[in-house]
């Protein structure tokens, strides 16, 4: 397989730039998902990889070897795309033949790779049907071994399961998977499925707006966040966040009070010159603790999801918290609510946004 690399890749259309200087290294084998919101950039860079899109400025690196020129076809890569993209008129083996014969591969070894890989991805019933007679994620299935019979150095793909409903997204994810371990292939996969990077990643990269926001595996992007952004986005359902007063700050943490006036003492590194300034607190909600004296709310919403229930409590200052528990919890609408903050789990997000490092130890215990 191969490295990837880019340095300083920049994409400009016309006098707008939408790639806006990513720098990135791509191990050997590695499964690396490009996420973010639509229109963030990431299916532009991934077309730029593949060479789909020219890229402005910057360097191209697969195996170390400068590719900003190289024809798509040339560069050994391999991609899926989101619509399948398979000839109708063609059966499964022909489609999966279609570009070993442009290729000008004897027919036995084709033949020969055809079936190794039909085995793998079972679609061996399925080779003398056509698209059309077989569900979306066979259909699926027949895209990704068009792309595995041309042994290519690089796999993209590029929101492959977002056509399929929610139960075969759910297994595609785990033959994905399973797929790439088996393979050890090198992987570049685009998502806007915040649970798809989280599952299947070795390492995610989270993009706003043409820049990279953070680049980490997926429990140190879900621990520790960069910012506000990767904290947002990053986890379902999302990180709650409440303004904060900064009302002491040593070589401790920070003393902050919430506008409920809660008062919380949280293990970050801070600059004693941040008392009086405003910043963000952020707790996950499954990490908050119910049944307790600190905080008091009403529930406004309850969902039962089987094994998790999630609470939806309004504040007294109406801002809206949401609390993960088990699936036991008896919460009743308009009820009454106690709850802690655990300070170990606690996440300050300073005025701009960007989150104050935890103290080691508790990193270390995250």
């Amino acid at each position: 397989m191969a490295t990837v690399e880019l340095k300083d890749i920049r994409k400009t259309y016309l006098t707008e730039e939408i790639i806006k200087g990513v720098s990135l290294s791509i191990e050997d084998k590695e499964f690396v998902v490009f996420v973010g919101p639509s229109g963030c950039g990431k299916s532009t860079l991934l077309r730029m990889i593949a060479g789909l899109e020219d890229i402005s400025s910057g360097d191209l690196l697969i195996d170390g070897r400068r590719v900003n020129e190289v024809e798509p076809a040339k560069r050994g890569l391999a991609m899926v795309f989101q619509s399948y993209a398979l000839y109708p008129h063609m059966n499964v083996y022909q489609n999966m033949e279609f570009g070993l014969k442009l290729a000008k591969m004897p027919e036995a070894e084709r033949r020969q790779k055809i079936t190794d890989v039909a085995r793998v991805l079972q679609l061996e019933p399925y080779l003398k049907h056509k698209p059309g007679q077989l569900s979306g994620g066979q259909r699926q299935r027949v895209a990704i071994g068009r792309a595995i019979v041309r042994n290519p150095k690089v796999f993209l793909f590029d929101e492959p399961l977002s056509n399929l409903d929610a139960a075969l997204r759910g297994q595609m994810r785990v033959e994905l998977a399973t797929l790439h371990r088996r393979l050890n292939a090198t992987t570049i996969y685009v998502t806007h499925d915040q649970i798809e990077a989280m599952t299947m990643a070795d390492k995610i990269v989270v993009l706003q707006k043409g820049v990279v926001e953070q680049v980490g595996s997926p429990l140190e992007l879900y621990h520790h966040p960069r910012n506000l952004f990767v904290a947002r986005f990053i986890g379902s359902p999302p990180m709650n966040f409440l303004p904060a007063t900064v009302t002491n700050a040593d070589e401790s943490g920070v003393q902050v009070q919430l506008a409920t006036g809660q008062s919380l003492h949280v293990p970050v590194m801070a600059a004693s010159n941040m008392a009086g300034g405003a910043v963000t607190l952020g707790i996950r909600p499954e990490h908050i603790l119910l049944d307790q004296a600190e905080g008091q709310g009403t529930i406004e919403l309850v969902e039962r999801l089987g094994a998790l229930t999630q609470l939806h409590v309004r504040l007294p200052d109406d801002q809206l918290l949401v609390i993960q528990t088990d699936g036991a919890h008896g919460g009743a609408l308009d009820a009454p609510i106690g709850f802690a903050f655990p300070p170990e789990h606690c996440h300050i997000f300073d005025a701009d946004g960007l989150a104050l490092d935890k103290h080691q130890r508790h990193r270390l215990a995250a």
